[in-house]
This record gives structure tokens, C-alpha cells and sequence, in this order.
């Protein structure tokens, strides 16, 4: 029996006060109404969506629980691309920026709308006529995928606008993250629960927004802040950043309450020095300010450069240090048997994250720094991710302390360094083998199951079952997931083979130098020395690896149990085509092509890509975004040529001595 109009009158009402209250409780933090009340609501819609199935919406308050799991994320074009933010490390770089945009807007006082720097996962909400449609991560700025199942669970993003006031498309940009109480909270259940613990909330929202199955998303405590306007159709675009702000605002959007606009760069700095103040207080992690040009018509005129526009950047805050005390200093065996001391530390908070370890590199970074067990230290997250030692208090120093002395071997090294080479070989980037762990090589190599990663290739369901953990099931996806893994590519074979100091850009150019496995295994020191990355060290590691006859043997066993990878066409040595003794680097973002592109077109030429800047380098190709290397490059007095000149090279390569031609005058 379909639903009366009685039903339907009904059934819209709830929905739009449901919707009201979701407004009020998760954008505004201003509820109106008990909890109790809310769900005797929400259980009456639902119980009229069960009986009138046609009156089921997939933008109804009840679609907020997650539908079922996906297989994949289709992915999305974004109609304006997403760029990103250009970055300036301390106020000495951010007035640099001041002074570029006010010169190119011949102005002494620009006006730029600013708010805190979120540190989360960037978003698109594309709705037509009032109704969301679909959600879609950055991903390079030009594709992102569509989590639109996932973004539906979130409570703080409306579903459905006033039709009144909601143009006829409106693309909406924001930050998806966690408020800390929730992250916090969220970790406190996953720990009961045996699970992992999230390192961070930044990470713990993206992993969040990309579960496939979005049930699991709605249990986590994700929020969104909207910052934007993408594409808009229908409406004129607001003059200014901070009229769309207050625009998305009324429409029901979340936008950052700390927002606002600033005149002249003192103006700027200003604030940059307040909010780093009030950092510690905030709910949610930030780790700089953002300033955008406020007027439109101003950003048309100072345009982009690549992937960047000219009119905006972040100011980041310097890297959150701490002191704490070192308690012991472990060696961990890496899979090349590699030894690395590891700091263990009382547990502090530095950027968001508790430490309680932190790498010592080396040997000779233990005695330059003096670095001793029962010392305090200052210890801070490089790039705000990786926990690493500044340097020693060594007037808090301990009278009992000694020097540290790096041990000649560990115990069961060459059992450890056995699990993380075969971990190494099974990884997403190399072998890809779904479902074998860590703990699970572990195990393997402890039940003398496995002597080399060859022995992965002959192990049966029946073995498998009888570990831990491993039930018929999970074995028999995991041999099924072994034997896929046979059909393989030669630059992954290479990575996986854990080659010292060969990573995979090295593998790529190695895979295509010289094509295939007994060429690359016959090579010289010289002529490896040839390839790009490639300098007398790791063509020593290579070669001294293929002399191996422990490797030898792996290799053989790994044919004979059917692995298999398509061999190429070697490229022709550098130096052999018209860029003949040309040595470039390429840095930043380019718009045109990926810089694997461009470098492998480039060589092609018989160009020497290198990874470093140094004085023997021809030129610099700088995309947007170029950091050091593009400084050094200047501090070197190296040319350097932009993508315009680049794609003019590649379509002549005479155009390279014009250009150079060109910088010298």
C-alpha cells in the first residue's frame, strides 16, 4: 500500500527537524534538544522509511548509519582542480611572499583572509539543486575518489540545503579531521577491543574516511571545516574569501570560527604569533595558518603556477620540540642486516603524537651527538612525523653516564634481518602478498617453515593452518594470495630483492637500463655508475649482491617455483642522444606530465637525471612546489628552467642551449 499524503507530510517534517538538530548539535555545538527526544524522532522516521519504502531518501538523517561495504572507490575528476598549498617555513618566508603578492597588486596593504591550518584530509561535496551527491578526496589534484558512502556518515556535513538559498551547483571544499577528545576516545576503545591504536588524529581520519565498509565509518568521531568554494553555477561567486565563508555558513556549513581578515603583513604576523598561543588549547590539531588574498578578483590576477596558486600559502609553526630521558638504546637489525640504534624514551607528547622511541641513525650519530642511556634529551618529530633527537642537556647529564658503544652484532641477527627481508619482499611496493603480516613471516621463520623468500612460493594451506591465527579460510586466501603474486613486474622484482640502498626509483631505473635480470647481474661498477641515482656506492652494493651465492640461489629458486616477470628493451646508456652530457635534476610539481614521465622522456635524450643539486649540474627543472633543491640551485648559481621550458626541450632539444643561452645574459 503506498504512503498517504499524511505519511509523506510526516515524514518530511522529521527529516527537516532532525536535520535542524543535526545543524545545531555538530556544526554549531549548541543543542536544543535531549538525546532521548532526538531518538524517538529519528526511530519514528525510520519506522515510516520501513513501511513506505518510496519514501526512503538517500540524503534522510536515517542513511547517516553507512551503507554496505564497498569493493573499490570509483574515481572522480574534479571540474576545478584542487590545488595545493604553497608552503612557507617561518615569518622570514612568509614576508617574502608578502612582498611578491603586494608588487604584483602594486599595493602596499594586502588583504587576505586567514584562519588555522587544519591538519587533516582535504574533501569536495558536490551538491545539485540543494541535495548532496557526492564527496571526493584531493588525491592529485586533478582525481580524487569517491567516498561519497563514507562522507554521507558524517553528522556535521548537511545533506540536504535550503532550497532557497542553495545554488544551482555548489561545489563545497573542506577539512575532514578529528576534534582530539574524540580521537582520544577513539583509541581508548580500540585499545580495549585488542585493536591498533591510531599514531595520530590526522591519520586516524583518513583512515577512517576510506573504509569500505562505511559502518565502520560512522562509528568514528570525524567532523569536517569547510574553507571554499569550488565549482558554482547558478549564483554569482562572492567578491571576496570571507563572503563566501560567511556564505557557507548560512547555507549550514561548518566554517572556522578563529577566521578572519587581516590588512599588511604585520597584520598577518600577528596573528600567526596568536594562534600559535592559543595551538596547545585548541580541540583540534592544527600545525599552521593559512592566508588567502581576500579579493577574487585579486587571486585572477596573481594566477597560479602549476599546482599552487600565487595568491595563498601556509605559514607552518616550527617543529613542536620536548625533553625527555632516554632509557635505553636498542639495536634493531634491518633487512639488508643493517644495524640501527633506537632511543628508547620516557613517553612524551610532542606534535600531537606520544613518543617513546626515537631513531639514532647511526653509529657516528650516536658519538657526534654524545647520546647516553639515562641522558635528557630534546627530542622533536622531523617534518612533524618522524620522532628523531635533537641534541643532549648535558648539563641535566647523570655522573654515573657512559659513552655508548655500538655492538659488532646483535643476537639472532641473521634471523632477524631473514623476517625483515622476506617482510620487505611481500610488501605493497614490492610482492604485494595480502595477508602476510609481520607477525605472521615471524612465525614462518621461527617454525623453520621458510629459509628465503622462494619458500613463500611452496607453502600449502595445510602448513598455514596449523599457526596462529591462521584458519582454513585466511590460509587458503593467503596461498591464493601467494600464487597471485607470481605474475610480477622486473622493477618490483628488484625492490623486493632488498638490493642495500636500492629503493624503488633506483629499481625503475635499473628495471629499464638494462632490461633484464642476467644483464643487470653482469653489469660493471661503471657502467651501473651510468644509471641516474646510481653512484660508485650502490653500484658496489649491486654488484657485490649479485656475486652472492646465497642470492644466486634465490634467484634460481624463485624461477623454479614459477615466478615470472616480462623483460624490456634496454634504453640506451645516457649521454647517447642529443642532450649528450647534460646532467639535470627536476624538483616540485608539475602540471603536464609525473616527473617519472618527464625523466624517463628526458633520458630518453641521453640526459643523466640526477636526484641532488651540485655544482656539476647542467640544469634545474623546477615545477611548483620546489623546495631545497631549487635554493641550493640558486645558492650554486645553477640555471633554472620552469615546465614551459621543459616541455620546449622535449619537443626540441635544441631549445635547451637557447635557454641557457638566455639565463646568462
Amino acid at each position: 500500500m503506498p504512503a498517504a499524503d499524511s505519511d509523506k507530510l510526516r515524514a518530511e517534517t522529521l527529516r527537516a527537524e532532525l536535520n535542524r538538530h543535526n545543524h545545531a548539535y555538530y556544526v554549531l555545538d549548541d543543542p536544543v534538544l535531549p538525546d532521548a527526544e532526538y531518538d524517538l524522532l529519528l526511530r519514528e522516521l525510520e519506522s515510516l522509511e520501513r513501511r513506505f519504502p518510496e519514501l526512503r531518501s538517500p540524503n534522510s538523517p536515517t542513511q547517516r548509519v553507512g551503507a554496505a561495504p564497498s569493493e573499490q572507490f570509483a574515481t572522480v575528476q574534479h571540474a576545478i582542480p584542487m590545488l595545493s598549498l604553497a608552503n612557507a617555513l617561518n615569518e622570514s618566508e612568509f614576508s617574502e611572499f608578502y612582498r611578491r603578492v603586494s608588487e604584483s597588486l602594486d599595493t602596499d596593504e594586502v588583504e587576505f583572509a586567514a584562519e588555522p591550518k587544519l591538519d587533516g584530509l582535504a574533501i569536495s561535496l558536490l551538491y545539485e539543486n540543494g541535495e548532496f551527491v557526492r564527496a571526493a578526496t584531493r588525491g592529485d589534484g586533478v582525481n580524487g575518489e569517491d567516498v561519497s558512502h563514507n562522507v554521507r556518515t558524517i553528522r556535521a556535513i548537511p545533506l540536504s540545503l535550503d532550497v532557497g538559498q542553495a545554488p544551482r551547483t555548489l561545489e563545497v571544499r573542506g577539512e575532514i579531521y578529528m576534534e582530539k577528545t574524540g580521537f582520544d576516545a577513539l583509541n581508548a576503545r580500540q585499545e580495549e577491543a585488542g585493536d591498533k591504536v591510531f599514531a595520530n588524529p590526522r591519520n586516524a581520519a583518513a583512515g577512517s574516511l576510506r573504509q569500505l565498509d562505511p559502518r565502520i565509518t560512522a562509528t568514528r568521531p570525524l567532523t569536517i571545516c569547510c574553507y571554499g568554494i569550488g565549482l558554482l553555477e547558478g549564483i554569482d561567486r562572492p567578491a571576496t574569501q570571507a563572503e563566501a565563508l560567511a556564505y557557507l555558513r548560512e547555507l549550514g556549513f561548518r566554517v572556522s570560527d578563529k577566521a578572519t581578515v587581516v590588512r599588511g603583513e604585520k597584520a598577518g604576523l600577528e596573528f600567526f604569533r596568536s594562534i600559535a598561543g592559543e595551538r596547545a588549547q585548541l580541540g583540534y590539531e592544527i600545525d599552521g595558518v593559512v592566508y588567502k588574498v581576500n579579493a577574487i578578483t585579486a587571486q585572477q590576477t596573481l594566477g597560479q603556477v602549476s599546482r599552487a596558486p600565487r595568491w595563498a600559502v601556509a605559514l607552518k609553526f616550527p617543529p613542536d620540540e620536548r625533553t625527555t630521558r632516554v632509557l635505553a638504546i636498542d639495536v634493531q637489525v634491518g633487512r639488508t642486516g643493517a644495524l640501527t640504534p633506537v632511543a628508547r624514551l620516557e613517553p612524551v607528547f610532542v606534535g600531537g603524537v606520544t613518543i617513546t622511541n626515537a631513531t639514532l641513525h647511526n653509529a657516528d650519530e650516536i658519538a657526534r651527538k654524545d647520546v647516553r642511556v639515562g641522558d635528557m634529551v630534546v627530542v622533536r618529530r622531523a617534518g612533524d612525523v618522524i620522532p628523531e633527537v635533537v641534541r643532549v642537556v648535558k648539563e641535566s647529564r647523570p655522573a654515573n653516564t657512559v659513552p655508548y658503544v655500538m655492538p659488532d652484532h646483535v643476537p639472532e641477527a641473521e634471523r632477524a634481518q631473514l623476517i625483515q627481508s622476506i617482510i620487505h619482499f611481500a610488501s605493497r611496493r614490492a610482492f604485494d602478498i595480502e595477508g602476510l603480516g609481520d607477525r605472521l613471516v615471524q612465525q614462518l621463520v621461527e617454525a623453520d617453515l621458510i629459509a628465503n623468500a622462494a619458500d613463500l612460493f611452496i607453502l600449502d594451506a595445510e602448513t598455514l593452518a596449523g599457526l596462529e591465527r591462521m584458519g582454513k579460510k585466511s590460509s587458503a586466501n593467503l596461498v591464493n594470495a601467494i600464487a597471485a603474486s607470481r605474475e610480477t613486474t622486473f622493477e618490483r622484482l628488484i625492490y623486493a630483492l632488498g638490493i642495500r640502498e636500492v629503493g624503488e626509483a633506483t629499481a625503475r631505473s635499473l628495471a629499464a637500463r638494462f632490461g633484464s635480470l642476467a644483464a643487470l647481474g653482469a653489469a660493471s661498477d661503471e657502467s651501473l655508475e651510468g644509471v641516474d641515482d646510481v653512484g660508485p656506492i650502490v653500484a658496489r652494493h649491486v654488484v657485490d649482491w649479485f656475486a652472492s651465492p646465497e642470492n644466486q640461489t634465490l634467484l634460481d629458486e624463485l624461477k623454479a617455483h614459477g615466478v615470472q616477470w616480462p623483460e624490456y628493451e634496454a634504453r640506451i646508456p645516457a649521454g647517447a642522444g642529443p642532450l649528450e652530457g647534460v646532467t639535470c635534476v627536476i624538483t616540485g610539481t608539475l602540471s603536464s606530465m609525473k616527473r617519472d614521465e618527464a625523466k624517463a622522456r628526458l633520458q630518453d635524450l641521453g640526459a643523466k637525471v640526477a636526484g641532488s643539486v651540485s655544482k656539476k649540474t647542467s640544469c634545474l627543472f623546477a615545477g611548483a612546489d620546489a623546495g631545497s633543491k631549487l635554493t641550493k640551485a640558486e645558492q650554486l648559481g645553477v640555471p633554472v628552467i620552469d615546465e614551459t621550458g621543459l616541455n620546449d626541450i622535449l619537443r626540441d632539444p635544441k631549445a635547451l642551449s637557447r635557454l641557457l643561452a638566455t639565463q646568462d645574459t
